[in-house]
């Protein structure tokens, strides 16, 4: 076996040297699991070609940009520092349920590496050693492993990491086994610092700012599932690589929910955009001690860039003054939503329909947004009524709710009107800036009564 050609830290060592062939690694994030497990696949396959033999490997990744980051930032990385030459390229594998873009390589005496997006089909489409890339976070895990592990029986070695996500899937069965089947590594924060990591821990926690994501995503905790109203599982599920990009607005109707907060908690735009029965989270604006101008100069771009069908906004408290300027600018587009328990429980309701029928999707890899839609908990009041709630830290599930409040505003009735695109600098609208532009100062003036 060959010495690295990168410097590692101890606990990249110990997994680089252990050559068991199940193994599985909980690591916090941002610690180099990929990168490192990468290194062990062209170090595999370095092996191979000084006996003159051929490796075969296959990364199955969470999606397809994850898979190419495992490619390019890591195995022709690694690769080079070899001094292996490869032959790289890009096809549309085709399996038994669909066509997935796959990205391989060649090296020496023959060896691939084949990375791809993780799913049932991929899984039982190669016979190969094989890299589980984030495991805990793909789709259909249980799917995947059932098709996967016939695969791998005839001697293939299994690598399996990931960071933590709820007490469900198949990740969390095979790491909290007791069997003696797997090598088990755990390496949270506190462990890879000392071994050497170059973080600040105190920082890493102050810039998360949120308790419940911290233990899960950089103490390696598994945080119980059983009271959250969208378990990790089901948040994953909707995740897309393809959600949370502005750039990527095909000009459909979008429906809008508006989350007021000033002081504790946040002011939460959250823009959906309608694509055949899919809501596709478009854009998030997040405000904390804004003023009331600020925020509503805020929500006036989002309402003159996007083609707003409707907009639901929390009307409780200091969001009355917010409905009524808002009424004022838009008419009937908006409505004001009270969070009563009933209200609350209708859209907390439909929120989870939504998830459940897989018909929303969101922004992809976004601890915040994870944790916040996780943190909302169903409990039975003294009344015997349920309630929603959620502990309170820097915010109060304030994206949920927004997120939930644009649901809302997609299951009502919708309001044709007269739009056109105000783009962002360097946007595929740009040629058209100085006309939309002037078409938005007309609008917001005609909306306030100027003329």
């Amino acid at each position: 076996m060959s010495s690295p050609a990168v410097p590692l830290f101890g606990y990249q060592k110990r997994w680089f040297m252990d050559r068991a062939r199940f193994k599985i690694g909980k690591f916090a994030r941002q610690t180099g699991k990929t990168f490192t497990t990468t290194l062990e696949v062209v170090d595999d396959c370095f092996e191979h070609a000084l006996q003159g033999k051929r490796a075969r490997w296959v990364i199955l990744s969470r999606g397809e940009r994850q898979a190419r980051e495992a490619m390019n930032e890591g195995i022709k990385l690694h690769a080079q520092a070899y001094q292996l030459g490869i032959d790289a390229q890009e096809y549309d594998w085709n399996g038994a349920e669909g066509t997935y873009r796959a990205l391989e390589v060649e090296l020496p005496h023959g060896s691939k590496i084949t990375a791809l997006p993780a799913n049932p089909d991929t899984a039982r489409g190669f016979s190969a050693n094989v890299f589980l890339d984030e495991f805990a976070f793909h789709k259909d895990s249980g799917a995947i492993w059932k098709a996967l592990f016939p695969v791998i029986s005839n001697g293939w070695k299994l690598r399996v990491t990931s960071t933590p996500n709820g007490k469900s899937g198949k990740f969390y069965e095979l790491d909290t086994g007791k069997d003696d089947t797997w090598s088990r590594h755990v390496v949270d924060i506190y462990k890879a610092v000392a071994d050497g990591l170059p973080r600040d821990i105190d920082e890493l926690r102050a810039g998360i700012a949120d308790d419940d994501a911290w233990a899960q995503e950089y103490e390696l905790h598994y945080l119980d599932e059983a009271s959250a109203w969208l378990s990790y599982d089901l948040i994953t599920s909707v995740e897309d690589e393809d959600a949370g990009d502005p750039e990527g607005y095909q000009g459909n109707v979008c429906f809008v929910g508006r989350d007021i907060g000033r002081r504790n908690d946040l002011h939460v735009i959250y823009v959906w955009e309608q694509i055949g029965d899919v809501l596709w989270e478009r854009e998030r604006v997040e405000q904390k001690r804004a003023t009331f101008a600020q925020m509503d100069e805020a929500f006036d771009d989002i309402m003159t860039r996007y083609r707003v069908g409707r907009a639901c906004i929390d009307q409780t408290g200091m969001g009355e003054k917010v409905v009524e300027d808002a009424q004022r600018r838009y008419g009937t587009r908006v409505e004001g939503v009270l969070f009563t328990s009933p209200n609350k429980l209708i859209m907390a309701t439909r929120g989870k329909e939504r998830f459940e029928d897989r018909t929303v999707r969101i922004k992809m890899g976004d601890p915040a947004l994870r944790s916040d839609l996780h943190k909302l908990r169903k409990v039975a009041s003294a009344t015997g009524a349920p309630r929603f709630v959620a502990e309170r830290d820097d915010d109060h599930a304030d994206r949920t709710w927004a997120a939930f409040l644009g649901i809302h505003a997609a299951d009502g009735e919708r309001i044709e009107y007269a739009y056109r695109p105000v783009a962002r600098p360097g946007s595929r609208f740009d040629e058209q800036r100085e006309e939309a532009g002037g078409y938005r100062l007309a609008s917001l003036r005609r909306s306030r009564g100027i003329y």
